[in-house]
């Protein structure tokens, strides 16, 4: 969103005041008044759909006992934490970022994981290129969004594709949190052996149908 620089006379004491409250919010001057005046006039600044967006995500995810949501209000990005089924119970911290600005991409996921088992690391580098392989076999024919993918150390990151269609604040937190449990799932199947990559695939087309939002 364009923003222009704009000369504004306001009673010193009101400033002190906005200054104060800003830094307890971890903002600025600027950025305050801009939300204090959008929400005046009932205006939804990007800034505030993704403060929405995670807000909601957190609260959908806080009843689940797989993944631990954590989020700073009027933050651009989320964390959650989910512990692998294998020896000494590794964790892996999903980050949801979501960008201001529209376009292709609203933000990106990353998962990050810490582990010196070279057999983890190497199931995990398996499971990460698989779901690309499907996401490129399934997604992409449905929805024609170009997703990017990368793969560092102990990090995976796929970008966030536009929601296919129009969508409230409500459905496109629901449709994240669903994506990422579907992930988290699948994964942790995978690395235990209880699902092959065909069954992975099987389960990701099955929820692909029936999902309402794709990501």
């Amino acid at each position: 969103m364009k923003k222009t620089l704009y000369s504004l006379m306001l009673n010193d004491e009101v400033v002190r005041e906005v200054d104060a409250l800003a830094h307890q919010l971890g903002t600025n001057r600027s950025a305050l008044i801009n939300r204090i005046l959008a929400e005046y006039v009932g205006f939804t600044t990007p800034e505030r759909r993704i403060n929405d967006v995670l807000s909601a995500i957190e609260e959908l995810m806080r009843p689940t006992r797989d993944l631990v949501p954590f989020f700073a209000p009027n933050a651009s990005s989320l964390s959650l934490k989910s512990s692998l089924e294998y020896k000494y119970r590794p964790t892996v911290k999903y980050e949801v970022a979501l960008y201001p600005s529209g376009g292709e991409s609203i933000g990106e996921l990353s998962v990050v994981f810490r582990t010196q088992s070279a057999a983890l690391i190497q199931a995990m580098t398996e499971f990460f290129r698989l779901w690309k392989r499907i996401e490129d076999a399934h997604l992409y024919p449905l929805t024609g969004a170009h997703i990017d993918y990368a793969l560092y150390d102990g990090k995976f990151v796929r970008s966030i594709a536009a929601p296919d269609r129009d969508c409230t604040t409500d459905e496109l937190a629901g449709a994240l949190s669903e994506y990422i449990k579907l992930f988290d799932k699948l994964m942790k199947h995978y690395l235990t052996g209880r699902l092959d990559a065909h069954e992975v695939e099987a389960a990701y087309f099955s929820h692909m149908r029936s999902a309402h939002v794709h990501i």
